[in-house]
């Protein structure tokens, strides 16, 4: 079976949306992070609240990341999944990506940007 499976994609969303809910949240390059915020238009310190608002867009069917997902090899998140999706975001009106995985029992933002595989971007 190809992992990871619409279920399997289903569960880490709806488990991000818990982590981000109570606030446990992490950043991996939180000077990436910050910019990228300034070109999609949403200061950090709303993040919680942006984060739940596309949790709310993405599905399953909006999955980019590799299948299996890829490790990450970063010290801090060191062999996590990551899981990455790529849609027409309705907050940003924009297509966005973001990519995130789970260590700890946190989430851990580790991309979140326009979608930088459009035509013209």
């Amino acid at each position: 079976m190809e992992r990871p499976s619409w279920r399997e994609l289903t569960y880490k969303i709806k488990n991000a949306v818990e982590l981000v809910s109570i606030r446990k949240i992490k950043i991996l390059d939180p000077i990436v992070i910050a910019s990228d915020a300034i070109e999609l238009d949403y200061h950090v310190k709303d993040l919680q609240s942006t984060l739940l608002a596309i949790l709310d867009e993405i599905g399953p069917e909006n999955y980019e990341g590799t299948r299996p997902p890829q490790k990450s090899y970063k010290v801090e998140i060191r062999d996590a999944e990551l899981f990455a999706f790529s849609w027409p975001s309705k907050l940003f009106g924009c297509k966005t990506y973001v990519k995130y995985c789970f260590k700890n029992d946190c989430f851990y933002l580790v991309s979140l940007h326009r979608d930088r595989k459009e035509k013209g971007d």
